[in-house]
């Protein structure tokens, strides 16, 4: 399941720095603009506890975690909707992804230049917002022209029921609104996804805060992401992008130490991955056994035939049903065994909605 995150911002703001620290990899983090220049992909796993303790009391001969992608994407500056800097690669390198990951510079440094001359997260973010809403506004526009005449002399139904949502789209996007906090229907969602437009890609933003504040309150420019993202029903994490790229560095005990002696307790890059793991829409089954113990990625919603082509295409041809016990009961009870005891273990269907924690074994025959 090939899903990833685009991380995007200003130039000079910890976006390079955070996706060295998200995948170990080394790419340069310049102090100039598009330093970053070509996309960089990288494959990030997602920290989950509950596999840790699955490994313990089975004690497999394997144990796999499950990942996703992260793309790190060239800044972008004032009218790159229109070509400035490195606008059309940058428009071109987020079309491609599934969710938006903004770093908002929220920290002063002198040594460090700001595109824009001074830090003002709020600004910041809006000279994003605003490219991207022109960007999807110039293709809403571009294919109104194109449909109208055929809509309306043909007066096909789906012609013009995908006006109507681009019409809706248009509108919205002319009053600066970002098209993802804007109510569609389920029919405008399916005529408005082949377009892939900018601004209705689901969104984090990341307060990149700097290393004396990590134990502080929030700043001022903290707290106004945070309202920011409040008010458009999305999700905030600060953390320091200096701080996470040395901790990436460091093994799990050295790690452990590092966090104690900064004084927090969970690692701001662990939160931000989860965050945006789940603002992918995506949750985590299991499967467990002595040879392997094995997290597997699937979309909120799918069935338990369909979570079992995740593993293999056969598993969903020849599904017959899949034994699932949670994993809250298998620590309850405490071994597989007791959870059948207790009546805990369940045999599902192919329309069983696999939910977050099962653990499974699918029965199928091809």
């Amino acid at each position: 399941m090939s899903l990833t995150a685009g991380i995007v911002g200003l130039p000079n703001v910890g976006k390079s720095t955070l996706f060295n620290a998200i995948t170990k990899k080394h790419i340069l983090a310049a102090n100039y603009p598009f330093a970053t220049i070509d996309p960089n992909v990288g494959v990030v796993t997602v920290p989950d506890e509950r596999l840790a303790h699955l490994e313990e009391m089975y004690q497999p001969d394997r144990t796999i975690p499950t990942s996703f992608e992260f793309t790190d994407i060239a800044g972008l500056v004032k009218g790159a909707s229109h070509g400035e800097g490195l606008g059309n690669q940058f428009l071109s390198a987020i079309r491609e992804t599934d969710a938006i990951v903004e770093v908002v510079r929220c920290f002063e440094d002198e040594n460090i230049i700001h595109v824009e001359g001074s830090v003002d997260p709020i600004r910041d973010i809006e000279i994003i917002n605003l490219e991207l809403v022109l960007a999807d506004l110039e293709i809403v526009g571009n294919r109104i022209e194109k449909m109208r005449k055929k809509a309306e002399s043909s007066k096909d139904k789906e012609a013009l029921a995908e006006m109507h949502a681009l019409q809706k789209a248009k509108e919205a996007l002319e009053q600066n609104k970002v098209l993802r906090n804007i109510s569609f229907t389920a029919e405008e969602k399916h005529y408005l996804k082949s377009y892939q437009f900018l601004t209705i890609k689901p969104i984090i933003y990341v307060a990149n805060i700097g290393e004396e504040e990590l134990t502080k309150m929030d700043n001022s420019y903290v707290m106004q992401v945070k309202e920011y993202a409040t008010k458009e029903n999305s999700k905030c994490v600060k953390l320091c992008a200096k701080v996470e790229s040395e901790l990436s560095e460091l093994n799990d005990d050295d790690k452990k130490d590092m966090l104690e002696m900064l004084g927090i307790t969970d690692s701001g890059l662990d939160i931000l991955i989860r965050e945006t793991y789940d603002l992918l829409g995506l949750a985590t089954y299991f499967t467990a056994g002595s040879d392997e113990c094995r997290c597997w990625t699937f979309h909120k919603g799918m069935n338990a035939k369909e979570c079992a082509g995740i593993i293999h295409s056969d598993f969903e041809k020849g599904f017959i049903r899949a034994e699932v016990m949670s994993y809250d009961d298998l620590m309850a009870c405490g071994s597989e065994l007791k959870v059948k005891e207790a009546g805990k273990m369940r045999l599902e269907g192919k329309d069983y909605l696999m939910q977050d924690g099962d653990i499974c074994h699918f029965r199928f025959n091809v």
